[in-house]
Order: C-alpha cells, then structure tokens, then sequence
C-alpha cells in the first residue's frame, strides 16, 4: 500500500510539473543601446547640476524666503522628463549674475553712442 501511495503521490507531482512547464515566462533579453545608455548618463549629469546650484548658499536662502522645502524641489526635480530637464538646465546656463549678457552690450553700446553724439569721445570716426 505504501508504494502505491509513493507512486500516486509521484504522478501527480510529475503531472502538476508538466502542467506547469507550459507557465514560465521567458526574461526579455536584449542590447543596452548606446543613445539610452547615454540618455541615462546625461540626465544623471544633468540632475547632478542642478542640485549643487540648489546647493548653493544664496540659492537656499532665497527658497527658504519663498518658504519652499529643499526636499520637495529635488523630488520635483528628479520627476522631470529629460526634455524637460534640458530645458531647466539651458535657462540656469543662460543666467549670469549681472543679467542677460545681450543687455549688457546693448547699454554699453548706446552708452558709447551718447558719449560720441555729445562729443565727450571721439570713437566713432566714420560717423
């Protein structure tokens, strides 16, 4: 009797194994490409960026001014697509300190001109 258990017991293990083979599921394997491994490394970079300029003294203290919590700028920030996170980061990349660097040349520019048309400077000689 006990070997007709055994055996039974066998049966249906190997048939609960072979009901089962039809179940697995294959991993998708594949090549990493470069443009998504790159993608990956430049939105890294990018964030990296932007978090040591939140970093930085003023920058802190004008977000606590405004009352907003440093936590919650660096969760928003890591929830940016990398579109969007370009854009961030060429917008920080075209501020300077003193301004728009076009501006700046524009005054100096019209500065030199009044000075000419006064005629305290003598810069502008084909004039």
């Amino acid at each position: 009797m006990g070997l007709h258990r055994a055996r039974g017991a066998l049966l249906r293990l190997v048939s609960v194994a072979i009901i089962c083979m039809g179940f697995t599921q294959a991993a998708p394997a594949g090549m990493i490409g470069t443009a998504s491994l790159l993608d990956d490394e430049s939105r890294a970079a990018s964030v990296s960026r932007v978090e040591i300029l939140l970093a930085r003294d003023d920058v802190a203290g004008q977000l606590a001014a405004f009352g907003v919590d440093r936590s919650l700028v660096v969760e928003r920030l890591n929830g940016l697509s990398n579109a969007e996170l370009l854009e961030l980061e060429g917008q920080l990349d075209s501020q300077i300190a003193g301004g728009d660097l076009l501006g700046v040349i524009g005054a100096v520019f019209v500065v030199l001109l009044i000075l000419e048309l006064v005629g305290v400077t003598d810069i502008f000689k084909s004039i």
